[in-house]
């Protein structure tokens, strides 16, 4: 069957990670909820946290994640120098990898009905399509690879620290290091996409001089 533009897409990034057909719908309303009724897989749905969720709920989705915006125009962008921080565009696809699986818990793993691993393989996949097109920094410190950050135009999509770096303090500087290249690029603002739940990267943000908006409620609905 195919589906209407709009009310839903076909999300094929998704769907090689989790084996099955995927989909997001674009817009809340009775015809896309018709339309979807005789497909199966997996189905995605964001939403205005003050948006009625009677017609999610008889519709068969469930509460996922709430996400939010973090966003920061140059002018209020705050760097944190650090003599020891750099950037490195020359690291291997295996060691960031290495640094990536299992680095993340975002609405897959928190979809029940999602295996851990399946979870995983979508950053994964992710991380891989990004190095393609060249958009990775390798962060260092002291020449030695503590994480990456993955960005599609000014778009920060994926960003992790190496286990032994987590917790000391080093975000602020190594990831700031990445944003001021960005910056340095042209770009006037820079965005990203976080769960709201997860305080450690949002005060992270806080501190660069981002701000929040757009937050949404996530749905899921399996059908298979």
């Amino acid at each position: 069957m195919n589906t209407s533009p709009e009310y839903v897409m076909k999300t094929p990034w998704d769907s090689r990670a989790l084996g099955m057909e995927t989909y997001e719908i674009l817009d809340l309303c009775q015809a896309a909820m018709d339309e979807i009724a005789s497909l199966r897989g997996h189905f995605t749905i964001r939403v205005n946290p003050q948006f009625p969720r009677d017609i999610l709920q008889a519709s068969g989705f469930y509460y996922c994640d709430t996400l939010i915006e973090p966003y920061c125009e140059s002018s209020r962008f705050i760097y944190y120098a650090h003599e020891k921080a750099s950037l490195s565009r020359d690291v291997p696809l295996d060691r960031l990898s290495a640094i990536s699986h299992g680095a993340f818990y975002g609405r897959f793993h928190r979809d029940f009905n999602v295996p851990r691993n399946l979870a995983d393989l979508r950053y994964d996949l992710w991380l891989r399509d990004l190095y393609a097109e060249g958009n990775v920094f390798g962060l260092m410190f002291e020449n030695d690879l503590a994480g990456f950050l993955a960005y599609s135009g000014h778009k920060i999509c994926l960003h992790a620290l190496h286990q032994a770096y987590r917790g000391k303090g080093l975000g602020k500087f190594l990831k700031g290091a990445a944003c001021k290249e960005l910056f340095a690029r042209g770009h006037q603002e820079l965005t990203s996409s976080i769960s709201a739940s997860n305080l450690p990267v949002l005060n992270l943000w806080s501190s660069l001089g981002f701000r929040f908006r757009k937050s949404l409620d996530v749905y899921h609905k399996l059908v298979k």
